[in-house]
């Protein structure tokens, strides 16, 4: 099962009731941090979310309303004993913000290392979570770089016992070969191939904000379990409003859902003028009728299909 927890809905400046654009991934204890704003850490606490288990911090763009809160929170990880290397992705102009704000944090007990502007998918590699996420990005239209995120979480294949037997498998090295592992035993070579049976599909989450609804975002996020999309303005009459500024109205990003069929669209990034956004849930659901409206600490938990 996969934990996403929406730390922040609101774009611009923070209001009473919402603060910045943030989304947590939790997947088997390990996180996964997709933007920082002005309360994300406070979001984290509130929802009793630990911080030394954040292993990547996925930058969209070097806005203030996405990156001022990950000074502090580069910070508050490196106070949580963490020691183990911290990956950054995020557009251009990311390794300078990332050097800025080491001014900020001093010296942190562990190594910052950062991927700018990514061409290729990014393979999650570590002891943790077993090679399990594909992270995908998209460069997206907005008034900076800025960039989209895709995240497809793998699963395994069902252990095929017919076809351990067929292969003449020995029954001590099932379970290893299940795990991963190819054995070679008395000048034989098993591997896991031999004992699995085909792949099972996994689950998509996408992240898409600040941009116009480019035609390239439609097949990014298609089949997604859950796209979690900005939606700054709520009324179609404000559409001169969302071209000038280079954001989207609830209309545009449910079309995107629509056209992309995914399975739940969340919105969010909700402008400061946009004061009650169910209000206007009606133009997204006369597009797409599964469309949900964040709210801050909203957690939805994803499980794979059979």
């Amino acid at each position: 099962m996969v934990q996403v927890t929406l730390l922040g809905c609101g774009g611009g400046v923070p209001t009473p009731d919402r603060y910045l654009s943030s989304l947590l991934i939790n997947y088997r204890g390990r996180k996964v941090l997709i933007d920082c704003g002005e309360g994300t850490q406070v979001s984290m606490k509130i929802i009793n979310s630990g911080f030394k288990s954040i292993d990547y911090i996925c930058i969209t763009h070097i806005h203030g309303d996405h990156i001022i809160g990950l000074p502090g929170i580069l910070s508050t990880i490196g106070n949580s004993g963490r020691t183990e290397p911290l990956t950054i992705i995020g557009p251009t102009g990311i390794k300078l913000a990332v050097e800025a704000f080491m001014v900020i944090t001093g010296q942190l007990p562990y190594e910052v290392l950062i991927i700018e502007n990514p061409k290729e998918d990014i393979l999650i590699d570590n002891n943790y979570i077993d090679n399990d996420i594909i992270i995908s990005t998209l460069e997206v239209d907005h008034s900076s770089p800025c960039i989209a995120y895709s995240f497809y979480i793998k699963r395994k294949a069902k252990f095929d016992i017919d076809k351990a037997i067929e292969n003449n498998v020995p029954k001590l090295l099932w379970n290893k070969l299940q795990n991963g592992r190819n054995i070679k035993l008395d000048g034989k070579l098993y591997t896991k191939n031999m004992v699995m049976g085909e792949a099972r599909k996994g689950i998509k989450i996408s992240f898409v904000t600040d941009t116009r609804p480019i035609e390239s975002i439609v097949d990014f996020v298609d089949n997604s379990d859950l796209l979690v999309c900005e939606a700054m303005y709520g009324e179609d009459e404000d559409l001169e409003k969302a071209i000038k500024n280079k954001h989207m109205t609830f209309r545009e990003s449910a079309n995107i859902a629509r056209n992309a069929n995914v399975e739940t669209l969340i919105l969010t990034h909700f402008s400061p003028i946009v004061k009650d956004p169910n209000f206007y849930i009606e133009n997204a659901i006369e597009i797409f009728e599964n469309t949900i409206i964040g709210t801050d600490r909203m957690g939805l938990s994803l499980k794979f299909k059979e």
